[in-house]
């Protein structure tokens, strides 16, 4: 697979393997399965090994079911129920071998090619294990809350086990949509993809789509033109600001810090009306295509200043925030995620670089542009509610550093390169979206069409850490350290 090197082994020697890369030091990133022919499924295997610039893949086919490395890395444990969910493959020895995306009354529908049923996928409901735990304590009451929420608020339930104000147990449940994104791009070929990759999140829009785009390039072994990859870079970087913007918004909100949720929200739109300006969409769609843009963007005079008054603005508001005791006695402490438990279930982007990881794909993967850009990773080490926006709050400004200094770089060029994968071709992308590590797996069919499309969605990961954090805490807290977490359920229910 271009963009990783692939090595073919038994489904046997994975366990090994999974040890091996474990004590060196590197990283599984995400499993998932295809069908390369009708009636045979083909698992991956993606890791990030210890040092920086490369990924590896092992790829294996199970004969009958797949030994879990769920044990060894807890990270991989939704990956291989989503697996037993929707390809029926059972892994073997399995820490919680529960439903994730389906519920238990409904059979597994299809062996992963959109609409054809699997006459291997004979699960019954009686077969699978209960996702909640069974309680005698009449102490101890339930609250399931959700799927409809107020507001304008995705759909997702979460129950609560709790004694007065504290939560003894939590567990969301946030596939009721079945939205199977994954599905849609079966048979699009690889340029209408891009459409369907934009779509997946709506606040990621970019950065999904540039997954998706490497992944197809990596395929066509496509070079994109440097004024392309560069402007690639200003639009990752104005996605990530009117992200963070948002969210610092949306936690004031929970704090009940009314002046300072309105400043971040007009901050946001600020930030929404440089983009528009710039792009002729708020969201920046439209925009990214293998091999490069759609058309080229003129960013003028006026960009550099808007970008500093914002980012003049921005610190004043960060300022305020730092100041207001009401809101800092709310963030300071709460949720704390450990380092290890961050890393153990795979937390990624700011989450976890608020817990003490320092990792960023811009930086140790760098693509685009970012291996010639001064690159500033802010991490903290409390991993509590205020770590996790102070590093959101870095990144504002860090991000405009890296914006300022590709309009200084920037030259003149072409924007796009013809980009076209070989039938049986594939290609493994990646991003650091606003919300963390991003993937796109792309396998292209004999007829030239998508045949698979992985991703692996940041608040996929950071959904299965979250409620670690919950967890013996108080409801109090609970919509605080939820807004802290910046989780999008679209990015995960994908």
């Amino acid at each position: 697979m271009n963009g990783a090197e692939v090595t073919t082994v038994p489904c046997a020697r994975m366990p090994e393997i999974a040890r091996e890369l474990f004590a060196g030091g590197g990283r599984m990133q995400m499993v998932y399965a295809w069908q390369p022919e009708p009636d045979t499924i083909e698992l991956r295997y993606v890791a990030s090994p210890p040092e920086a610039g490369r990924f590896l893949i092992w790829r294996c086919r199970p004969e009958g079911e797949a030994p879990s490395l769920a044990a060894i890395w807890p990270s991989l444990g939704w990956y291989e129920r989503e697996i037993m969910d929707l390809f029926g493959l059972a892994f073997r020895d399995h820490p919680e071998p529960n439903r994730l995306v389906l519920a238990e009354d409904i059979p597994p529908p299809f062996d992963g090619r959109a609409g054809v049923p699997s006459p291997r996928l004979t699960a019954r409901a009686g077969d699978i294990p209960r996702t909640l735990p069974e309680l005698d304590a009449p102490e101890v009451q339930t609250l399931p809350f959700g799927p409809v929420r107020a507001d304008v608020l995705e759909s997702a339930e979460f129950t609560f086990f709790y004694v007065g104000e504290q939560i003894l147990h939590y567990h969301p449940h946030l596939f009721f949509k079945h939205r199977g994104m994954e599905l849609r791009f079966h048979g699009l070929t690889p340029m209408l993809g891009t459409i369907v990759a934009e779509r997946v999140s709506g606040v990621g829009s970019v950065a999904h789509a540039l997954a998706y785009c490497q992944a197809i390039e990596h395929a066509s072994s496509c070079q994109v033109p440097k004024r392309a990859q560069a402007l690639r870079v200003l639009l990752a970087e104005l996605e990530r600001v009117y992200n963070h913007l948002h969210y610092l918004g949306h936690l004031a909100n929970t704090t009940t810090l009314k002046v300072g949720e309105a400043e971040g929200k007009l901050l946001e739109e600020k930030a929404k009306q440089i983009n528009a300006r710039l792009t002729g969409s708020r969201f920046l769609r439209g925009l990214l295509v293998p091999g490069g843009l759609r058309r080229d963007l003129a960013p003028g005079d006026w960009l550099s200043p808007a970008l500093e008054s914002l980012r003049a603005e921005t610190a004043r508001y960060v300022g305020l925030l730092e100041h207001s005791d009401s809101h800092l006695d709310r963030l300071i402490t709460t949720g704390v995620l450990r380092r290890h438990v961050a890393l153990d279930q795979g937390a990624t982007g700011p989450v976890q670089r608020a817990s003490g990881i320092d990792r960023d794909l811009r930086r140790d993967h760098p693509y685009a542009a970012y291996a010639d850009l001064p690159l500033i990773v802010p991490v903290r080490s409390e991993g509590d509610a205020y770590a996790r926006s102070a590093v959101r709050a870095a990144e504002i400004d860090a991000a405009i550093a890296v914006m300022q200094r590709v309009l200084l770089l920037l030259k003149d060029g072409p924007v796009r390169a013809e980009c076209r994968a070989a039938p049986g071709a594939e290609g493994l992308g990646w991003a650091e979206s606003p919300r963390g590590t991003l993937f796109y797996a792309v396998h292209v069919g004999v007829d030239g069409r998508l045949a698979r499309v992985k991703i692996k969605s940041p608040s996929f990961s950071n959904w299965r850490v979250f409620p670690f954090t919950v967890h013996e805490t108080n409801m109090m807290d609970y919509a605080i350290n939820e807004a802290s977490f910046g989780l999008t359920v679209a990015g995960c229910a994908r």
